[in-house]
Formats: structure tokens, sequence, C-alpha cells
């Protein structure tokens, strides 16, 4: 768990008051960086909760994120 403090708080709150250079924000990039050349689509799955937890347990076994593991799983049947 991450704790904010109120210093840290406040930092954030001086720099939102002083504003911010939306052409910097802009050139910085925002988001996730891509996993390739192609632009990527996400896609919504509904998961019963045996489902997600089988999901969970195979990504941990594994030390795979949820996406990775689901990847894979596409992958594997795909081929």
């Amino acid at each position: 768990m991450f704790v904010v403090s109120d210093e840290q708080i406040q930092k954030w709150a001086d720099e939102a008051e002083v504003g911010y250079d939306v052409e910097e924000l802009k050139r910085r990039g925002r988001g996730r960086p891509g996993r390739g050349a192609e632009p990527m689509q996400v896609v919504a799955v509904r998961l019963t909760a045996e489902e997600l937890a089988a999901l969970d347990a195979v990504a941990e076994r594994a030390h795979l994120s949820r996406s990775e593991a689901i990847r894979r799983a596409l992958a594997d049947f795909a081929a």
C-alpha cells in the first residue's frame, strides 16, 4: 500500500496551481507504452469469480500479468 503524505499532496496542489505546459505533456506522451509498432486495442472480457481466480493462479505461478497470461493462452489456442 502506498501512503501519500500531506507534504506530497501540497506539492501536487502547488504544481497544479502554477499550471502545466500542455505542449510538453503532449511530447512526453501518456498512458502505457505500446508493445509493438502497431496500435493495440483494449478488449473487455467478462469472467466469473472462478475463472478470474484460475487466471490469477496461472499468472502468479508463471510470474506473468493477467494480460500476458491471456495473450499466451490465446497464442497457444491459435497455434
